[in-house]
């Protein structure tokens, strides 16, 4: 309780938690001295987290299925005690135990292209196959791509508010199949809806878990790179798909890879370079193609839907020439539905064809 509170106190984040613990021996010592630590530092009518708010926050998170970890408890994860400012107490949702085993982060941009997206699948199938659990932030894109290939293998989402919170809300589907799968995790109070400047300091709970942090498609400024950089100060392994140097989602992956990042082709490329032994390949298996059911519903889109199909054909294509088979099967839709739009979209000069029905944007 005394933790809790001295934790949720005003302007004590983890660091001022742990100085104020190394200066005062206990959180009830700690809280004690906040008042006139206060008045000395400016601050009038100063008053800790009260025991109430605690106990609220408690109350919270046992209704929404959530146990609390405490720093220096056997159930807190081994791999953040080692980085500079570890958070003093985790909301956990799902399976704790997940914690205990090795943790590599795939993280990438929201806007994800159609290839990065089954880079991002094929990294974490792989992965999780040597019994690697994936980490990354529950954000659309490259992290929803994660965590829904590596449910049965083990996933871990770290989220930006409370463990109660889904954001972004289409993903509240996904994130209960990770409470029921794999574990939610937060260091931020039950009920809480993120701010911008909660995004970075998640960002450095997924790069502390995790022996490797490895970056699909970001962007040359992104959040992605924030969590790269924490990653090299944590003293972990940052590795990094190199994209087309014409695709803006690329440009963060290839500046990692100048400046040192191991380049990634595959999941074997990660096993080796955490010495992890690789599983032998499976057998290839056959591409497998949406089914069509007959009807309406599924055979073409109504108009006012077209504008938006226009803008997920390109957000998943890029300069890097994609087959078009592959793209109807990345949409989820039939190719009665999707064909007349690339020949649109072909006319307007937005996408290019190219020999044996490939793909790219043109802009």
């Amino acid at each position: 309780m005394a933790w809790l509170r001295l934790i949720r106190s005003r302007r004590v984040g983890a660091t001022t938690f742990f100085r104020l613990m190394a200066e005062h021996g206990s959180a009830d010592a700690a809280l004690a001295a906040l008042p006139e630590l206060a008045r000395s530092a400016g601050v009038e009518h100063y008053g800790a987290c009260p025991r109430d708010d605690a106990l609220r926050e408690l109350a919270a998170g046992r209704a929404a299925g959530a146990r609390l970890i405490a720093f220096g408890t056997p159930g807190y994860p081994a791999a953040l005690t080692d980085i500079p400012d570890p958070p003093p107490m985790l909301w956990a949702r799902g399976r704790a135990d997940l914690l205990r085993r090795p943790q590599v982060a795939l993280v990438g941009a929201r806007n994800a292209s159609s290839l990065g997206t089954r880079m991002t699948r094929k990294l974490a199938e792989g992965l999780g196959a040597a019994g690697m659990v994936t980490v990354s932030g529950l954000a659309r894109g490259v992290d929803t791509a994660a965590h829904l290939a590596s449910l049965d293998t083990g996933t871990i989402a770290v989220m930006a508010g409370g463990v109660d919170v889904i954001y972004p809300a289409e993903n509240t589907e996904l994130a209960g199949k990770i409470a029921a799968q794999g574990l939610l995790l937060s260091e931020q109070p039950v009920g809480l809806t993120p701010q911008a400047r909660h995004f970075p300091q998640r960002n450095r709970i997924i790069s502390g878990l995790a022996r490797a942090v490895i970056v699909v498609e970001a962007a040359a400024r992104s959040g992605s790179l924030i969590t790269a950089k924490n990653a090299l100060d944590q003293g972990r392994e940052v590795l990094a798909v190199p994209g087309h140097p014409f695709d803006a989602r690329a440009s963060g992956c290839n500046m990692l890879i100048r400046d040192g990042a191991t380049l990634v082709r595959g999941d074997s490329d990660v096993l080796e370079a955490l010495g992890v032994p690789a599983e032998p390949a499976a057998p290839a298996q056959p591409a497998r193609f949406p089914e069509i059911p007959p009807g309406p519903a599924r055979r073409v889109r109504a108009a006012a839907e077209i504008p938006q199909l226009h803008a997920e054909i390109l957000s998943r294509l890029g300069p890097s020439p994609l087959a078009e088979d592959q793209l109807i099967r990345d949409l989820d839709l039939p190719a009665g539905a999707v064909t007349p739009e690339l020949l649109t979209l072909e006319l307007d000069g937005r996408i290019t064809r190219q020999a044996g029905g490939l793909l790219s944007r043109a802009d």
